[in-house]
């Protein structure tokens, strides 16, 4: 192991997080160096190594109220509470945002300190590292035998659930994630969207169409060739980026084929960008995406995509602004129980509202006539028409659903879960229970024009969250009876 690191007490947030950062850098290299060593040696010398993550702690002794009404940065009780931290590097505004509002609230000291959870060793690598196999067949004994491999049995939302208990005398989570819960997503978002986490920003658009992507796309090189019009760069799968003031890549390589759900990211100073990720069909892949961004905590997410319409009054290319949803997607039954109601945040409705009235030009009753706002229900059978109807139907005309899709209370309810702000807003492509499908002609015409304006707005609505102060935009309503005072 490492040589033991003292518990050090900073009053200044920067200091605590330099100290991290020195602290996870060193341990980190500690690992990396022992396999090089190992693999280079090609033998066994007996030993195991071992290095920890760093832990940052906080103890109040009070009861004293303090201002409350902002989200997060805050104890609910008097005690001592800690987490892991890893990669304090990509996480340092962050971290500094949170210890800096705790100290201001608390009035207390923060505590740097080596935890007791083992680094993994896939962990300690650094992005883009490749091992080869050849070097690691040199080892001898298994792995497992010589460091600390990934712990599954310690990596899980319990903490976010709300079903973690603390034992007699443990600290208090002071974090809704571990570090190595944050490693695993940060690892899993890296090979299903072929870019680094780095990149991602704070807002966060998902689509269940190729379509958006494309407009996207184009949008965003035009952005760039143009100087950026307020955005630094635009990043590709394979971290392919265009600086501001450029036509074409000046760094990256595109993979030889697209992952499982691509990642564009508009990006700006302090991840103040729009970052697009095309989540494919499907509330699995709705789940999968969301449990890994949300280690990241961004300020917003929002689901634009195709809906089916469930009103004889509604029209090919009108919009939904879902303010409830009926779960049927039943990935998040475990985790979160379909009696608890997701509701409509306040902040995110009026910027998607406002949105779509400042780039159709209507307003007031004339807006009605093209956007609907009431319940979509999310479903986990594509082919639900295919079944006996009279089921389906009915509970959609009692939960008065206006559309019909398959992700969009998977990321409303995941959003709810991890408490990062989130909405929907949905554009009617077909409506299956009056027989009103698209011809092929007029689906290709029905595309290019519906797109890119319902893109248009959501960049707009994201542009909007982006300008709201934070603590405004976080709710307290996404907070439970006793929640970490890290958002």
């Amino acid at each position: 192991m490492p040589e033991p690191f003292g518990r050090q007490s900073f009053d200044s947030a920067e200091k605590a997080v330099k100290a991290l950062q020195a602290l996870y850098d060193r341990n980190t290299r500690f690992l990396r160096d022992s396999f090089a060593e190992l693999a280079a040696a090609g033998g066994d010398n007996g030993k195991r190594y071992r290095a920890f993550y760093p832990e940052i702690g906080v103890t109040t002794n009070s009861f004293t109220q303090i201002d409350s009404r902002q989200a997060y940065g805050h104890m609910p009780t008097p005690g001592h509470f800690s987490t892991t931290i890893t990669q304090p590097g990509l996480f340092e505004s962050y971290l500094v945002e949170q210890l800096r509002l705790i100290m201001r609230n608390h009035g207390v000291a923060v505590t740097v300190s080596e935890s007791t959870t083992p680094i993994p060793l896939h962990f300690a690598f650094l992005e883009g590292t490749h091992v080869d196999g050849a070097a690691a067949e040199r080892i001898k004994r298994p792995i497992r035998d010589l460091f600390d491999v990934p712990d599954l049995d310690g990596t899980d939302d319990q903490i976010a659930n709300g079903t973690f208990e603390v034992a007699f005398g443990e600290p208090r989570p002071l974090a809704p994630f571990t570090a190595q819960r944050i490693d695993y997503s940060l690892h899993r978002l890296s090979h299903y969207t072929a870019t680094t986490p780095q990149h991602f920003q704070n807002f966060v658009l998902f689509t269940n169409y190729q379509f958006y992507i494309d407009e996207f796309v184009a949008r965003a090189r035009d952005l760039m060739a143009n100087g950026g019009g307020g955005y630094t760069e635009f990043v590709e799968p394979g971290n392919v980026i265009t600086k501001g003031g450029q036509s074409a890549p000046s760094e990256g390589v595109a993979p030889p084929r697209l992952p499982q759900m691509p990642a564009y990211h508009l990006k700006k100073s302090g991840h103040g960008g729009i970052t697009m990720v095309n989540i494919g069909v499907g509330p699995s892949n709705a789940k999968t995406i969301t449990d890994h961004i949300a280690v990241l905590r961004p300020h917003a997410w929002v689901m634009l995509g195709h809906c089916a319409g469930l009103r004889n009054t509604q029209a090919l290319g009108d919009y939904v602004l879902a303010h409830a949803y009926v779960r049927e997607d039943h990935v998040l039954d475990d985790d979160l129980p379909v009696w608890v109601p997701i509701p409509p945040l306040a902040e995110i409705q009026v910027a998607l509202q406002e949105a779509v009235a400042e780039v159709t030009g209507l307003s007031g009753y004339d807006l009605k006539r093209i956007m609907r706002t009431g319940t979509v229900a999310t479903i986990d059978n594509r082919n639900w028409e295919l079944r006996d109807q009279r089921g389906p139907v009915q509970r959609l005309s009692q939960s008065r659903a206006i559309a019909l899709d398959m992700e969009s209370a998977t990321i409303a309810a995941n959003g709810f879960r991890f408490r990062v702000p989130y909405g929907t807003l949905l554009c009617v492509s077909d409506k299956p229970l009056h027989g009103e499908l698209k011809l092929p002609g007029m689906a290709t015409e029905f595309y290019k024009r519906q797109v890119a304006q319902h893109l248009t707005i959501g960049i707009r609505a994201m542009e909007k969250l982006a300008e709201m102060p934070m603590e405004r935009l976080h709710s307290r309503k996404l907070r439970s009876f006793s929640e970490t005072a890290f958002q």
